[in-house]
């Protein structure tokens, strides 16, 4: 409690405890799973499946192709989220909940770090047979 000037008291607001009652927001958790899982796709994109796919001469076909790449994960991203905005609302406990998202949280990572290797992989083997 803390005593304001005309001697009436008044609660201190405390926002760890609103953190507290409000518990984990997993919708959040995996927002920001998805974010930075999509940075880092992107980014191994760039780095590591372009330089498989670039051409001799200045050719925009492997940019494009780097486009489509970065869209192919961007609807399971999606997907995962709005599973999760509606995943606080069940009637599931914390426990049931958390291996869920520790489950998808894997496979989101799994698509993320193995789609690019998958590709470049493609990509390679396409340019033997050629």
């Amino acid at each position: 409690m803390v005593a304001t000037a005309s001697g009436k008291s008044v609660t201190k607001h405390d926002a760890r405890q609103d953190v507290q009652n409000i518990g984990v927001r997993w919708d959040k958790k995996m927002s920001n799973n998805c974010a930075a899982a999509l940075l880092v796709y992107t980014m191994l994109q760039i780095f590591f499946v372009l330089r498989f796919i670039e051409a001799k001469g200045m050719s925009i076909a492997p940019y494009f192709a780097l486009v489509l790449l970065v869209a192919v994960i961007i609807p399971f991203c999606r997907n995962f989220e709005r599973r999760w905005a509606t995943m606080g609302n069940s009637s599931l406990s914390q426990q049931s909940i958390a291996a869920r998202f520790r489950s998808d949280q894997v496979f989101l990572w799994a698509l993320a770090l193995g789609l690019p290797l998958l590709f470049a992989g493609l990509i390679k083997a396409a340019g033997t047979l050629i």
